[in-house]
């Protein structure tokens, strides 16, 4: 049976690594993802797997012990990986994040340091922007770093943190006014921020001096992943783990990181809208209503038609996006579209899925009741939708001035 979303122009390495992931994903992931979400329990050996299959270093540079690979590779794997769990892609998410914003923006040795052992999954990055005080302004960061000698003291507390307490490594983003003065900061937020990179046990509690990851925050879905809060008490990190050895460019590293993020959620709206299908049209053939399966009813053709189509248009939307930034090019407009139109179709696809099931798919038995839980946190995930509106109509208007 042909698929939906296939993508056009693959190498036979990125058909062949695609083909491996998606085994993966039927063999070890789908089997148990359900029984795992429901008591919230972190995937240890699902992880390993994607550590033996070397996933942990997917674009990570080879001359780094990675697979050089690009973000439309990985983009397609998280796909296949959203489509067996979703909380999984977002534990590799976020490593890649911090990995990618080291390969682009870290000094050499942080780069030796760090990029090796991310490589091989030995060390997982997480990355933390948002606050309890702030959503989408960025700039209301009030976390902040004092340098006192060869260190910088770190104190605040940061929210949202996926991975914060399974991950060794966390990129944070906090206020450092050094050099400008209190006017300049006010008037410019965005030049007064810095990203830190924070070595740390994995774990709950104190994971180092200075630094409390309180217990996993309980949620309605994206279960198994932990998310948790990042508090900073006198945390104290030396100067050579400013992330490119100087201060003041964090927030454009963030956002450099956060257009691989957007990219990546749309790939993940992109398979957890692959899923609600397969399993919307399965059972729409076993389903049996008046004598005729429901498949029959014109009424639920017409909601597989339209499920169909927008799975379809968000992954070539998703695909433009990431092979637009692995040219080299600005992103941000295709970033913003593709992240803003996957994650409401990847919900419209859900619901209508759920739809198809009628009183079934509010049972905990079918798999469809953990994708109806899911859904939403694509809505909000690396910038919410009114955020993606307000980039594109920016950069459209940058694209479409009129000259008057």
């Amino acid at each position: 049976m042909a698929r939906l979303a296939q993508t056009a122009g693959l190498t036979d390495v990125q058909q062949e690594i695609l083909s491996t992931v998606r085994d993966f994903v039927d063999k070890e992931i789908i089997p148990v993802a359900t029984e795992l979400e429901h008591r919230d329990e972190y995937p240890q050996q699902i992880v390993d797997g994607l550590k033996e299959l070397g996933l942990f270093g997917l674009m990570i540079p080879e001359e780094y012990g990675g697979l050089g690979e690009s973000l439309l590779t990985y983009a397609l794997c998280v796909e296949e990986i959203a489509r067996g769990w979703m909380s999984v892609s977002g534990i590799i998410n976020t490593h890649f994040i911090v990995a990618y914003m080291l390969k682009q923006h870290g000094t050499q040795e942080q780069k030796e340091h760090f990029l090796p052992r991310m490589a091989a999954g030995d060390v997982r990055g997480a990355f933390s922007m948002s606050e309890p005080g702030l959503g989408s302004d960025v700039s209301a960061i009030t976390s902040k770093a004092v340098k006192d000698g060869d260190e910088y003291v770190l104190n605040g507390q940061k929210m949202w943190l996926t991975n914060g307490g399974t991950s060794s490594l966390v990129a944070v983003l906090v206020r450092s006014d050094e050099g400008h003065s209190p006017e300049e900061a006010a008037a410019k937020p965005h030049k007064s921020m810095t990203t830190f990179l924070v070595e740390k046990e994995p774990g709950f509690g104190e994971v180092r001096p200075g630094l409390t990851i309180p217990g996993k925050i309980d949620k309605m879905g994206y279960k198994g992943v932990d998310t948790t809060e990042f508090i900073m008490d006198d945390l104290r990190v030396p100067a050579d783990r400013v992330l490119g050895g100087v201060t003041g460019r964090g927030f454009y590293q963030m956002m450099d990181g956060v257009e691989v993020g957007r990219v990546n959620v749309a790939a993940r709206g992109c398979g957890v809208a692959q899923r609600a299908f397969e399993l919307g049209v399965r059972y729409a053939q076993q389903r049996h209503t008046f004598g005729k399966p429901i498949a029959q009813h014109q009424a639920v053709q017409f909601k597989l038609a339209e499920m169909a189509t927008k799975v379809e248009a968000a992954h070539a939307m998703m695909v433009n996006a990431a092979r637009k930034k692995d040219s080299g090019e600005r992103n941000d407009l295709e970033a913003g579209m593709a992240k803003y139109l996957a994650s409401e179709y990847c919900k419209e696809v859900v619901e209508d899925s759920f739809r198809i099931h009628g009183g079934y798919g509010f049972s905990k038995e079918y798999e469809i009741e953990r994708l109806y839980r899911e859904a939403p946190m694509l809505l909000i995930g690396e910038g919410t939708a009114e955020i993606q509106k307000m980039i594109i109509g920016r950069r459209l208007l940058e694209e479409y001035r009129f000259q008057g």
